[in-house]
């Protein structure tokens, strides 16, 4: 079993329509709506992988009941904690006439401090469960800014790999925790370390903690920086859609290859196909099974040049 953490879930509220007109008024084609957040979308490809998965993270209000309820209407398993603070909606805008989105995103509510106790003995309750953890996504308002390395110590008491997938200042005080694996955006990796060469800021990351890092650079594809050697992966094509979900599309698969130990390039080649998949699929936490197929043998993989603390062995 997978454990997904998503401590800021969200209602994801999706509108397709043509094309966006600013300062104007807008038709809007079809709406769609199901829980979401970045832990409960991976759990969703997992579980569409055929892989058993428990969703958890903290919800509330009338928001988090709607949230629950799509969960098992999905067939999720859901762990989620209920807290008193209403959970947060996410609003995706589609350009189905240019493939481009634009996404609103609403807060979330303040966890308290007792809450947050309540939420971590929690976690030691599914952990022994879990052959892998991801931690996923933004931390609602209230929590310490080393929350998510509260949650690693968490899995590594319980022998759990921890996959991680945040962003500013959540990722750099979780680093001396000790992640499996993060898997920043280009964005993200500037941010964190102010190197604009992804590569670079991939191994500042690398040597500040995390135990890999999986950068995705959209279009560009994922570099991948581990013990054991740098890879660069892309697509044969960039494809238009809705690109809401392809991160964690990908973390899902890097997920998986985590727990089955599969050869780096394997597992690269799979977040790529997967998270392309993703994106030709309507909703976030979907994917194209049909494009995961025909993209999947088309990912071209290479290596990267070595550094000083890789090792030769592609198979960790």
């Amino acid at each position: 079993m997978i454990l997904t953490v998503t401590p800021n879930a969200a209602l994801d509220i999706t509108h397709h329509l043509d094309r966006l007109r600013p300062h104007g008024s807008n038709r809007v084609r079809a709406v769609a709506e199901r829980a979401g957040g970045k832990g409960v979308n991976v759990a969703r490809v997992l579980h569409a992988l055929g892989h058993p998965t428990v969703v958890t993270g903290l919800v509330g209000g009338i928001t988090g009941r709607a949230i629950r309820a799509e969960l098992a209407a999905a067939g999720l398993t859901d762990r989620m904690l209920a807290i008193p603070g209403e959970s947060r909606r996410t609003v995706a805008v589609v350009e189905e006439s240019v493939g481009d989105t634009t996404v609103l995103l609403e807060p979330g509510p303040v966890v308290g401090v007792e809450e947050w106790e309540r939420f971590l003995h929690h976690l030691d309750t599914l952990l022994p469960g879990a052959a892998a953890v991801v931690l996923s996504g933004s931390l609602p308002r209230g929590l310490p800014r080393d929350a998510y390395a509260q949650l690693l110590r968490h899995a590594h008491a319980h022998g759990v790999p921890a996959v991680l997938d945040a962003d500013g200042a959540a990722l750099r005080a979780a680093l001396p925790a000790g992640p499996a694996l993060i898997k920043p955006n280009a964005d993200e990796l500037t941010a964190a370390t102010g190197l604009a060469d992804p590569v670079a800021a991939a191994r500042a990351l690398h040597a500040a903690g995390a135990g890999a890092v999986v950068a995705s650079l959209g279009a560009d594809g994922v570099i991948a920086v581990t013990p054991h050697g740098s890879w660069h992966a892309r697509g044969p094509e960039r494809l238009a859609g809705n690109p809401t979900g392809a991160g964690d599309a990908a973390v899902a698969a890097l997920t998986l290859g985590l727990v089955t130990r599969t050869p780096w390039p394997d597992r690269l080649a799979e977040a790529v196909a997967l998270s392309a998949a993703a994106v030709a699929a309507p909703l976030a936490g979907d994917f194209d099974p049909a494009v995961h197929r025909a993209l999947r043998p088309r990912v071209n993989v290479r290596h990267l040049a070595p550094f000083a603390a890789e090792e030769p062995d592609p198979c960790p």
